[in-house]
């Protein structure tokens, strides 16, 4: 590997060779993409083909809880590692792993997501083939021993591949890593994000044929005077994916206080199972009710969301069973992840925008509140309004639904809706539902660039540890001693477990550090003061220049959790460390 990494360093130039690490990355992404389809389909297929659809299938209450179970299995005894949210995940690893992904992405999420989803699991495999796509654009950087900038941008090509892939929408993955992954790129990192994107949307149109995911036809052009009813739609899908963040958040905490894995197993393999048996709809993707709802034209096509369950035959009822499907949608998807399954929320937030658009067009329709509006138009807007607002990405909801539905004729009540989607949840939320659980802690990176760059520092890069360390019962006499051996002005003060309990500073004791009679009569005790505050060895970068601005101290002690001392840090070394990343990430 090494002759090999040799010869392409003499005869491929960097970006050069990044274009084509790029175009690998489409490719395998591409395929990634098409197995795991293939597999939950298979799956899903082979356990549900001769289900009745005039009745209660009581298979429902099995098929969800074996697949939470496998893949529990599989992640314990096999990966030995947490392979959820995917996003998150990426997220991290762009802020706090400079790149590196673990090699085991590569299979653990596809294998995962495919064993639940097939079994009926209430997510999306996006999320999962996304952090798929990133784990071989990052671990091909690091076989190629690049550096860990052009990770990045290689994490970035394989999320960008992954939606291209799975969705054939390639604009939608190139705006996807810009977005959500917020990836403050130059112009020249673009074209190695369009080519994954590209390459993986041409790998999927090869295979599978040029036809876009859902087949959409616009029946009703879409008229002027429908705005405010888009807006209020937008409206609407904000307060959803509200709900949706909110909800999910919650339940996820409940899943954490459990600290008994097959607790949550029971836990959620239960609420999953009950759900998807009252609703069966909630079934995996949920894409053939995306479908049914898109292409369906009059009432006795939209009733047959309820085949397969105990309300078949209730025409009546529609709205009140879709309602409560968008209720419990949330929680059959939060039981599914927190169970111990493996998926992600971009089925989930299509499938909801979906229902929610349908909802509203036809209470309206069937009411008389409002002029005409049509079911599917608006059911095309709902998707890319609840993307818009889960996600905190506008441009991603409208690219994408209008390259998965092939609906350009709808662009700009797909981007009203999304705006307004999106407006309505910052109100709320300031940060998606990917990147709160990091931006809580600190550890999201985003365009903004001073913030940017404090997130990509890391806390034991800037430590210093040539401190001559004194203990309180040192008498003056031995604190000189200390003094001479230094070449600092300040001295943590440790007990006997390394505990650290004050400091001494030279400007403090210079006045009698040389008057040998007092030697013995002062100890380093009386000596000592607090520090102006302490920081701590997992603070964020951030966190430590708030406390800095705070203090207004120039430096301080670092401890762990226990209060032991580390050593310190001081605004010069903050300063030139930021210089020196700030100087790398802005270089083209």
């Amino acid at each position: 590997m090494q002759r090999i990494i040799r010869w392409r360093e003499n005869n491929i130039k960097e970006k050069q060779f990044i274009l084509i690490l790029s175009l690998l990355v489409g490719v395998f992404t591409a395929f990634a993409a098409l197995i795991l389809k293939f597999f939950i389909h298979s799956i899903k297929d082979f356990l549900t083909h001769n289900f009745n659809i005039e009745g209660a299938n009581y298979l429902y209450l099995v098929y969800p809880g074996i697949g939470i179970f496998l893949c529990s299995i599989f992640v314990r005894y096999i990966v030995k590692d947490d392979i959820s949210h995917g996003v998150t995940k990426i997220l991290y690893a762009i802020s706090r792993r400079q790149g590196r992904i673990k090699r085991h992405n590569i299979w653990s999420s596809t294998i995962g997501s495919a064993i639940t989803i097939g079994f009926g699991g209430s997510v999306g495999a996006e999320a999962p083939i996304v952090l798929t796509g990133s784990a071989i654009g990052s671990n091909l950087g690091s076989l190629f021993k690049m550096e860990h900038k052009t990770l990045m941008l290689l994490v970035g090509c394989g999320a960008a591949g992954a939606i291209g892939g799975i969705f054939k929408a390639p604009i939608a993955g190139l705006v996807f890593t810009l977005e959500v992954l917020m990836l403050d790129l130059t112009m020249s990192s673009l074209l190695p994000l369009l080519i994954s994107a590209v390459t993986a949307a041409t790998v999927s149109y090869v295979i599978t044929g040029t036809d876009a995911m859902f087949k959409f036809h616009l029946d009703q052009a879409f008229e002027m005077e429908r705005v405010p009813y888009v807006i209020l739609l937008g409206i609407i899908c904000g307060l959803v994916s509200l709900y949706v963040t909110r909800t999910v958040m919650s339940v996820e905490g409940v899943f954490g206080k459990l600290n008994n894995p097959y607790k949550k197993l029971a836990l959620g393999g239960i609420m999953l199972s009950v759900l998807i048996f009252i609703f069966p709809p909630l079934y995996g993707e949920g894409y053939e009710t995306i479908e049914l709802l898109l292409n369906g034209t009059d009432k006795a096509e939209w009733d047959t969301v309820m085949n397969n369950s105990l309300f078949y035959d209730y025409g009546n009822l529609l709205l009140l069973y879709l309602v409560l499907i968008v209720l419990l949608k949330v929680f059959a998807t939060s039981a599914t992840n927190g169970g111990g399954g493996c998926g992600g929320l971009f089925a989930p937030s299509l499938y909801l925008g979906c229902i929610s658009g349908f909802i509203f067009s036809n209470f309206n329709n069937q009411f008389q509140m409002l002029t005409h509006l049509p079911e599917k138009n608006f059911a095309l807007m709902g998707m890319a309004g609840v993307m818009s607002g889960v996600m905190h990405a506008p441009l991603t909801g409208v690219f994408l639904i209008a390259e998965l539905t092939g609906g350009y004729d709808l662009f700009l009540p797909l981007m009203i809706v999304s705006v307004s989607a999106y407006l309505t949840i910052i109100v709320f939320e300031p940060h998606s539902i990917y990147s709160m659980r990091l931006a809580k802690k600190g550890e999201l990176l985003t365009h903004h660039k001073d913030k940017a760059v404090l997130t990509l520092m890391k806390m034991e890069n800037v430590i210093e540890r040539d401190f001559v360390t004194v203990h309180p019962d040192m008498d003056l006499g031995e604190l000189v001693k200390a003094i001479a051996k230094s070449h600092r002005n300040i001295f943590p003060v440790t007990d006997s477990d390394g505990v650290l309990i004050g400091v001494v500073l030279l400007d403090d004791i210079r006045n009698i550090m040389f008057r040998q009679e007092l030697y013995h009569r002062f100890t380093v005790n009386k000596l000592m003061t607090s520090a102006p505050a302490k920081l701590y060895d997992m603070d964020s970068m951030d966190q430590v220049m708030r406390v800095f601005d705070d203090t207004q101290a120039w430096n301080l002690p670092v401890v762990d959790k226990d209060g032991v001392y580390l050593g310190f840090v001081s605004k010069s070394k903050i300063f030139n460390s930021y210089r020196q990343v700030l100087v790398h990430f802005s270089e083209d």
